[in-house]
């Protein structure tokens, strides 16, 4: 019996927070602002007019290749990378393919069902944004305020197989971003864009097993999903798009090379152009900008500088306080949140308050982290402890009726969404007026749900 597999992989765009622009001193805070008021014969691409390089941009796209895994290169280069469309105004993008400065990475993401694996990232290299276009009754207006903003992209190798794991992955990208301090990356906004590359695969055997590493031959077409700007219209994007080329391989349809864009009213992708490969863009050495050498102490220094990442936070934070994976990502899912906690445990070991009580107070708490002192999340949890209601019948009683009142949480739950318990949590939280003991109304739950 024969089934089909997905093969994908990932082109995800960060534009960096830097305040001029990659190859010019305009600002890069263009957003908002009134069109072409933040450009220069530079981004303009104006005849005569050079490029320089920001240093700033590059060692924050050196940021996110450590972050990720990377080797970092010693000699990179910058390319023009060739093609005609309205928003580019010099007619060329300065971007890198042969000698990017980051290849060679990974990334650990999860599956529906919690699977582990690696995602494997090809490369992570710098390059300028592009103009943009606004498309009313008829017209098409271009801004360049955009243009020449430094953007990274981060290539993965084919390695995601389902939703879920391209969904964990963006999210984790955004989350590393935020923590390294290198762009904001806001969706809304444009700060971060996804980009999918989407194929199945014949499968012959239904016992047969595909990980990361398995070699096998990649199919010979590859339909990319271009620009998405949030996590739920990628997920379903990509739904769609399995299905799809399933349903025309079944018909015995054959399936090319080509640029689709996404419907959200209608719930489908459609299709843009014909896909260009990298031959047909005309790659070659920018004349007008030096190549780009770092020496081996300069990356350590900046691998040193490296903040504490949400992974390691995780990880850290369930070995020393003995709290959930739930709580955990909850709590290092914000940086400003994350260091909230640390200060609060600090403090906390001073006055003889539990991490972990710390923990599920500030997880099962909606907080401005910015608005309220580690001294106050202590007393706050000193305070609850205090009217805390332990006793197991009494919050099991609580727990049937938060159950019974939750259908769509418990059945959330019961197919998997291990994050649907926090809703039941918050719950019995709600009907104790937060009194409950956070750890034991998860046990309680868990065992009632099983």
């Amino acid at each position: 019996m024969s089934s089909y597999k997905p093969v994908i992989g990932l082109e995800v765009h960060v534009e960096l927070n830097t305040r001029s622009k990659m190859f010019c001193a305009c600002s890069a805070d263009y957003f908002g602002k009134a069109p072409n008021t933040h450009t220069c014969p530079v981004c303009l691409g104006l005849p005569g007019a050079l490029p320089f390089a920001n240093e700033e941009a590059l060692k924050k796209c050196i940021q996110i290749g450590l972050a990720l895994n990377c080797s970092i290169t010693e000699d990179s280069l910058f390319e023009r990378k060739n093609y005609f469309y309205p928003d580019l105004a010099k007619g060329f993008q300065i971007s890198q393919l042969r000698w990017p400065l980051c290849t060679g990475g990974w990334i650990e993401v999860e599956s529906e069902s919690g699977e582990k694996s690696k995602i494997r990232i090809n490369r992570v290299h710098q390059e300028e944004d592009t103009g943009k276009l606004s498309h009313l009754g008829g017209v098409t207006n271009i801004d360049f305020n955009r243009s020449g903003v430094p953007l990274v992209e981060i290539v993965t190798e084919p390695d995601f197989t389902d939703s879920a794991q391209v969904r964990d992955y963006a999210k984790k990208l955004q989350q590393i971003f935020r923590y390294l301090g290198v762009s904001n990356a806001d969706m809304e906004k444009g700060d971060m864009r996804l980009e999918a590359n989407v194929s199945v695969r014949k499968v012959t055997s239904d016992k047969e097993q595909v990980t990361s590493d398995e070699k096998f031959e990649l199919p010979n077409y590859r339909v990319e999903l271009k620009n998405i700007n949030s996590f739920r219209f990628m997920v379903a994007a990509v739904e769609y798009e399995i299905k799809r080329q399933i349903e025309a391989l079944e018909k015995g349809e054959k399936l090319t090379q080509e640029t689709r864009g996404w419907d959200e009213a209608k719930k489908q992708s459609f299709l843009q152009r014909s896909k260009e490969e990298a031959n047909d863009y005309r790659y070659f050495p920018e004349p007008d900008l030096p190549g780009i050498k770092y020496q081996v102490l300069s990356i350590k220094q900046i691998q040193e500088s490296l903040p504490e990442l949400p992974m390691k936070r995780i990880e850290r934070y369930i070995a020393e306080y003995g709290i959930t994976k739930v709580v955990a990502e909850t709590l290092a899912g914000e940086e400003t949140l994350a260091e909230l906690f640390d200060g609060a445990v600090k403090l906390g070991s001073e006055e003889d308050v539990p991490a972990k009580e710390i923990a599920n107070y500030l997880a099962n708490q909606k907080l401005d982290p910015l608005k309220v002192s580690p001294d106050e999340i202590v007393q706050a949890v000193k305070e609850k402890k205090s009217g805390k209601i332990e006793d197991e019948g009494e919050l099991s009683k609580i727990a049937q009726e938060v159950i019974a009142e939750n259908e769509k949480s418990v059945s959330d739950y019961k197919s998997g969404k291990e994050t649907a318990i926090q809703a039941l949590i918050g719950g019995v939280m709600r009907k104790t007026q937060g009194k409950a003991d956070a750890g034991k109304t998860n046990e309680i739950l868990k065992k009632l749900l099983s």
